[in-house]
């Protein structure tokens, strides 16, 4: 390709910074839009004093309303979607990368379905939330797991393809017994939290909930980024890499 071609299909480089502060202010815009507006509306002054206490540099006493507010209500629910929202996209990046695709989603190998059938089972057994939370994850996980062995013993021209059909048909599997499982649960009680839980909520996270989130985070994310060499080579296809 020649070299006029290829600067042609590249971004214009005065649009990097700007784009680049433009993508720094807009989550303290809307983390600040996000404190502010709710049932019990908060002030400007109010969100500017919150964040000096918070950060420690101010004394200032806040009103106990706005305390609980801020610090109790709202930003343990703003960090989750952010935390959720950042976990999201390093695994949909890894996901692009891997299936060369722009178009992926956690249902490409059936790990969603895995993770609700996992969930509404443990809901059904009457487990807590954190062994629900586990029967979720070990469940998505054994979906990716079944999805990779038949994909190994099903040969085909594109194995990547291959790959994505059997995702297909383990994510059709797993969603079937979910819908058994709702079929089955109390209507007054356990089919509720099962339908809640696949819809999802931020409703009822406080701060103790944040270190459960961040941690699995954290860690997936660090795997992923020493894995990046990897995952780089694989966004290549075959030939290339």
């Amino acid at each position: 390709m020649s070299t006029p071609a290829l600067e042609a299909q590249l971004p214009a480089r005065g649009l990097g910074r700007p784009l680049l502060v433009a993508l720094a202010v807009a989550p303290v815009l809307a983390v600040a839009a996000s404190v502010a507006i709710g049932r019990y509306p908060l002030s400007a002054a109010d969100i500017l004093w919150a964040a000096l206490v918070g950060l420690g540099l101010s004394s200032h006493e806040l009103p106990e309303t706005v305390a609980v507010v801020v610090f109790d209500l709202r930003l343990p629910r703003i960090v989750a979607a952010m935390v959720a929202g950042g976990a999201l996209s390093a695994a949909g990046a890894a996901y692009q990368g891997m299936f060369r695709n722009p178009l992926v989603s956690p249902d490409i190998l059936g790990a969603a379905a895995g993770s609700g059938f996992g969930a509404a089972l443990g809901i059904m057994l009457g487990l807590d939330v954190l062994a629900i939370q586990a029967l979720a994850f070990v469940c998505g996980l054994s979906a990716v797991a079944v999805s990779s062995v038949l994909a190994s013993r099903l040969k085909g021209a594109d194995p990547m393809l291959v790959l994505v059909l059997a995702g297909i048909l383990v994510g059709t599997v797993f969603t079937s017994l979910i819908t058994l499982l709702k079929y089955l649960a109390d209507p007054y009680d356990r089919l509720p939290a099962i339908t809640f839980w696949l819809m999802g909520s931020l409703s009822s996270v406080n701060r103790a909930d944040l270190p459960l989130l961040v941690m699995p985070t954290v860690i997936g994310v660090v795997v992923l980024f020493l894995l990046r060499g990897q995952l780089t080579t694989l966004s290549f296809g075959d030939d290339e890499a």
